[in-house]
């Protein structure tokens, strides 16, 4: 019998993802249907969102070969059965407190960066490139892991070195780009453009470097289709509205953001459903384990 989610210890709520733990090695790692974008949480979910970050993640964990903190599979008896399907049981690691980010093309925050000043975290881009150009090869563009509400900030690699060390620094950024090229080859078989990614990484008890939290998810990466270069299939969509005179918000003006429109929250979950089947190859509701309700 599956044990009750009241059963376990909450440990910590972020943006998106609740933490319990489930025993002294090992948690259980919740994604909701909240969706944030400009440092807020907004106040209307995205249905299916937390099925589609899980399958997506639980999927990459197994292709990429890269050590993850994963501890079992999405049927796993120790997930409750009310968050069955959008649950995975996760090793307990020492969290590295810096985002590892990789790039492949100059957009989004990148290229403000780089419109402002001609690098993108320190790293000197060459001049006249257009916005979304291809950065061959992809860079490396750390920022601080800021806490809910506040402000992720770019670092450079040196800064990264200072604040732990040039060994530690260099096995994040060379396991970045690894893991981002290994990703790109991936889904480009699938007629997609990885564009840019985050990663999280923890220490285990040995020191080893694991890939932990997400990943390749539609929130912490953007996916072109390869066919149509700078069309959304994630989050950015959402960012697109607000930022546009539809939404009547402004980012720099202090409020929180408004709700989002209903034909905005379904076209990003079909945008998200849609970037799930095409990477798996399977249809949205395959990957959920046995009984787990699809609503």
């Amino acid at each position: 019998m599956r044990p009750s989610l009241a059963e376990y210890q909450h440990v910590h709520s972020g943006k998106v993802r609740d933490l319990y733990a489930v025993d002294d090695e090992h948690l259980l790692f919740v994604a909701s249907d909240r969706i944030s974008a400009y440092d807020h949480v907004l106040a209307t979910p995205i249905p299916d969102k937390g099925r589609v970050l899980t399958a997506l993640s639980g999927f990459f964990f197994e292709q990429l070969g890269a050590a993850s903190h994963l501890a079992g599979p999405p049927d796993d008896e120790r997930i409750p059965a009310e968050v069955l399907g959008r649950a995975l049981v996760v090793r307990k690691l020492r969290m590295v407190p810096v985002e590892c980010i990789a790039r492949g093309y100059l957009t989004g925050s990148g290229w403000a960066d780089y419109q402002a000043g001609g690098s993108v975290s320190g790293v000197a881009l060459p001049p006249g490139l257009a916005e979304n150009a291809r950065l061959r090869p992809p860079i490396f563009t750390p920022t601080t892991k800021a806490e809910v509400g506040e402000h992720d900030e770019s670092i450079s690699f040196a800064e990264v070195a200072e604040k732990l060390g040039a060994s530690l620094a260099e096995q994040l950024r060379d396991a970045t780009l690894r893991i981002f090229s290994s990703a790109s080859e991936l889904v480009a078989e699938r007629g997609l453009t990885l564009v840019d990614t985050k990663f999280e990484f923890g220490l285990d008890d040995e020191g080893r470097l694991v890939l932990a939290d997400e990943a390749l998810t539609p929130d912490s990466s953007r996916y072109w289709p390869a066919d149509s270069p700078g069309t959304s299939l994630d989050k950015q969509y959402v960012r697109n509205w607000l930022t546009s005179p539809a939404s009547g918000w402004s980012k720099s003006g202090g409020q929180e953001p408004p709700p989002l429109p209903a034909e905005v929250v379904e076209a990003t979950r079909r945008r998200y459903i849609q970037l799930y089947e095409q990477v798996t190859g399977l249809s949205f509701g395959e990957w959920l384990p046995s009984g787990a309700p699809l609503a």
